[in-house]
């Protein structure tokens, strides 16, 4: 077993696609070809297409993307969201609740929402997606998606990463992280309270989102709930790592091309 991965900050659309060709044109494209001279592929049935829309940060639909790779390597492809896959590998690996929410941060802010122990995806495949909320009525820097004050604006890795460069000391860059939690906080407290969720999980950079930021979020989701129904909420970071969304995937494929649950 090995690793690889390719850069995809700042690319969007077709670019994300070539890059995945360059991360599969080795290990996937190598391997076909010496099965495909040993055996005939029977024709697979057509499925439904369902459109789902990628986010703001990369454009495109996941139908589209998910047919090009399917064409190029002449294998079933699944094209899922990272925020999803995450939580589906938090739910499966890492003991999460049967109603959990997980926010994954990096360029972009996602988040999986998981109900009843199944991934929820809402009527346009966009369940749990608080990232471009507006967070706040005192405006905020602009968003990819075109408004302003986006969650994402406070959230996202560049930004937060961007705001500390810029703060003067300490103290100043532990106001930058508990500003950012605190806006996590206002966009999370309706969710929580309207789901009853009984855990959210934060996965991202550790240095960025553990301490001053988690605890901001958490003492900004006390004061905006109710504590007699949402007390026991459980607020933490994935002890999963860098592996989270990999670990979904390979459930999602599991399921949804095995058969395995």
């Amino acid at each position: 077993m090995g690793r690889a991965e390719v850069p995809v900050r700042g690319i969007t659309g077709m670019e994300a696609v070539d890059a995945t060709y360059r991360l599969l044109d080795e290990p996937v494209g190598e391997r076909h070809r010496i099965r495909h001279r040993h055996r005939h592929r029977q024709p697979r049935p057509r499925r439904p297409r369902r459109h789902r829309r990628l986010g703001a940060q990369l454009g495109g639909t996941t139908s589209r993307s998910s047919r090009l790779v399917a064409e190029r390597y002449d294998l079933p492809t699944q094209v899922a969201n990272d925020a999803n896959m995450a939580a589906q590998g938090e739910r499966t690996f890492g003991g999460a609740s049967a109603d959990t929410m997980l926010i994954r941060v990096g360029r972009g802010v996602g988040s999986g929402l998981i109900v009843g122990g199944h991934l929820v995806h809402g009527s346009g495949f966009a369940a749990g997606e608080i990232g471009h909320v507006v967070v706040g009525t005192d405006g905020g820097a602009d968003c990819a998606c075109g408004k302003a004050g986006c969650l994402e604006t406070w959230l996202a890795s560049p930004r937060l990463e961007a705001h500390l460069a810029d703060a003067a000391d300490d103290a100043s860059r532990v106001a930058v992280l508990r500003e950012a939690g605190e806006r996590l906080g206002i966009a999370l407290g309706p969710v929580v309270a309207a789901l009853n969720l009984g855990e959210v999980i934060l996965a991202g950079p550790h240095d960025l989102l553990a301490g001053d930021l988690l605890e901001a979020t958490a003492e900004t989701l006390r004061s905006r709930t109710m504590g007699e129904l949402h007390g026991d909420l459980s607020l933490r970071m994935t002890a999963l790592g860098r592996d989270i969304v990999v670990l979904g995937a390979v459930v999602t494929v599991l399921t949804g091309q095995a058969g395995i649950s």
